[in-house]
């Protein structure tokens, strides 16, 4: 929560503890212990700025009706020199406490003296996390669904590095296992076919025009040179080609998307490095598998999950489930994060116990592992969805949505919605300029704020340090509105980082633009009180500073004109 705010809570309980206290002491109230009590805001504001309900839980205790508690607790309550007005019992016994301006005046010199800062906190201090997303197969480009989880993963990072984690970000590049041999067939058919053979693509290759291109490059830097040596050698050298530039293409893609990792980690050196053996052996030797049918099986059943599962099948080969585990044994244990954070698809649902099955079997910490599972998306185009189709290549991918909508309307749409609902991304929206359109909306707020500023500017207003007194002025609905709103954006955050849910953010920031247009709809700026417009310029300059830290931890752009 905002340092005012936060301090301001914290005072009140001292207070409402001292006049109990002095209840006691005067005879008020019986010797008792003080019970446990709340303090929140109410949803009405009819009833106070915050509520206690501080008699209703000492009734036990002091043997004496809600009401008459409220009355002993209230005339022995001391407010002077709080950021309280008055306090008043309402129905039974709740203590209804009303703020002075002087709180709201704090609120935005806290808003404004923070600067850049505003929003951060130290919450997560201390704690290392990892934030795995994306990691998309490097055996085509990423689809629209790596676009929503990239938007997603990377606002999760700046969210909890805003709400004081050390928050990394990595990519991890599946370039060993099934799909590389996958990968390495529809290449090799490919080139193949360049070459005059006449060969079928199998049904479950993959099939795309980027397949295609690759081969077609390769036959015309290596020519019929490779048509006739072993398949082995063939493939290596297809992969060996295409697959780095498939990587350096995800790479510039994300880039552009303004996502950067900390670090790109290859599967592969978890086979090089004999990480994927030394877990089965680890596994093993804690008696969690077992031999059947020449497999080997790991007692998954045992440790939550609904079955066992294979770790190394008859023919030797393990299964993908093996490296994943050596993975999370790598960030948790080798690399000693606190925690971490995997963003996937909603056809992981089943990977999550499995998992943490095998985590909790080497002795780990399962919670130490969280995942985030996200829904797909639905492109919408004039109310109709359109179809994909992933086999056929003509799917959607990153780029290609990139070209029809704006990047900062990609990066705040996909998290408009908390990652495991559905979410239709309607491109005629996100590439609209008009208030219909949130993000523009948000920007929108940004930039009539800069221009608010640089007219009064113009006019010869100068703008100076507002006193109490000045600030003090703010009393209308709509500026206690929208200063109230300012107060919750650390809370906000820290929200947003306990539920790994950036939608909050989106949501908090887009309120906040609504309330802003309401106050300047309501009241003009510039006026002739010149103490009055100095106080309102100031808010002006509260409210777009906590707009321009919102979009800057999103990536998105805060224009000072529109």
């Amino acid at each position: 929560m905002s340092k005012i705010v936060k301090q301001t809570q914290e005072e009140l309980k001292t207070k409402i503890i001292q006049a109990v206290q002095s209840a006691v002491s005067n005879g008020d109230l019986p010797e008792a212990d003080i019970p446990d009590f709340i303090i929140e805001k109410p949803a009405d504001k009819k009833n106070g700025d915050f509520s206690s309900n501080i008699a209703m839980a000492g009734a036990r205790a002091y043997r004496k009706a809600p009401r008459m508690i409220a009355e002993s607790i209230v005339s022995n309550l001391d407010l002077q020199g709080t950021l309280f007005e008055k306090a008043e019992i309402a129905g039974p016994g709740f203590i209804n406490f009303y703020l002075a301006d002087e709180y709201y005046s704090q609120i935005l010199r806290d808003v404004v003296e923070s600067g850049e800062d505003y929003g951060k906190s130290d919450y997560g201090k201390g704690k290392r996390v990892l934030v795995e997303f994306v990691s998309a197969n490097p055996t085509g480009p990423m689809h629209i669904g790596n676009a929503r989880g990239g938007a997603i993963g990377d606002c999760l990072a700046s969210v909890l590095q805003y709400a004081g984690f050390d928050a990394q970000r990595e990519f991890y590049i599946n370039d060993a296992g099934n799909q590389i041999e996958k990968f390495a067939t529809s290449l090799e058919v490919r080139y193949l076919q360049t070459c005059g053979k006449e060969i079928e693509m199998p049904e479950d290759a993959y099939h795309g025009a980027d397949i295609t291109e690759h081969a077609k490059n390769f036959k015309a830097e290596y020519g019929d040179k490779y048509a006739d040596v072993p398949s082995d050698e063939r493939r290596k050298a297809l992969v060996d080609f295409a697959l780095p530039q498939n990587i350096a293409g995800l790479e510039r893609d994300l880039g552009k998307y303004r996502i950067t990792y900390d670090k790109w980690f290859r599967e592969s050196t978890l086979h090089n490095d004999g990480s994927v053996d030394r877990v089965i052996s680890a596994l093993k030797e804690r008696g969690a598998t077992y031999e059947q049918d020449g497999a080997l099986w790991f007692k998954a059943s045992e440790y939550g999950n609904d079955k066992d599962i294979v770790l190394i099948r008859a023919n030797g080969l393990p299964t993908y489930i093996v490296p994943d585990i050596a993975y999370h044994y790598n960030k948790l244990v080798t690399r000693g994060y606190d925690k971490a954070i995997d963003v996937l698809g909603a056809d992981h649902h089943g990977y999550v116990p499995r998992m943490k099955a095998a985590l909790t079997a080497l002795g780990l910490d399962a919670d130490r592992l969280d995942i985030v599972i996200m829904q797909m998306v639905r492109l919408v185009r004039e109310g109709e969805t359109i179809k994909l189709s992933k086999r056929s290549g003509k799917a959607i991918t990153l780029n290609t949505l990139l070209e029809e909508v704006p990047i900062d309307a990609a990066r705040f749409f996909f998290n408009l919605r908390e990652p495991n609902s559905h979410f239709d991304f309607d491109l005629e929206l996100a590439a609209k300029q008009s208030s219909d359109n949130p993000v523009y909306y948000v920007q929108y707020a940004h930039a009539r704020i800069c221009s608010i500023l640089r007219r009064a500017k113009e006019q010869g207003a100068v703008i100076t340090e507002p006193t109490n007194d000045e600030l003090n002025l703010l009393t209308s609905d709509e500026e206690r509105e929208l200063i109230t709103h300012l107060s919750l954006l650390t809370d906000e955050i820290i929200s947003a980082a306990k539920s790994y849910d950036p939608a909050r953010i989106t949501h908090y920031v887009i309120e906040l633009a609504t309330l802003f247009h309401k106050f300047y709809n309501a009241h003009r700026v510039v006026v002739d009180d010149k103490a009055l417009m100095n106080a309102r310029l100031y808010l002006c300059t509260a409210v777009k500073s906590t707009i321009y830290n919102i979009l800057t931890m999103l990536k998105i752009e805060a224009p000072e004109s529109m």
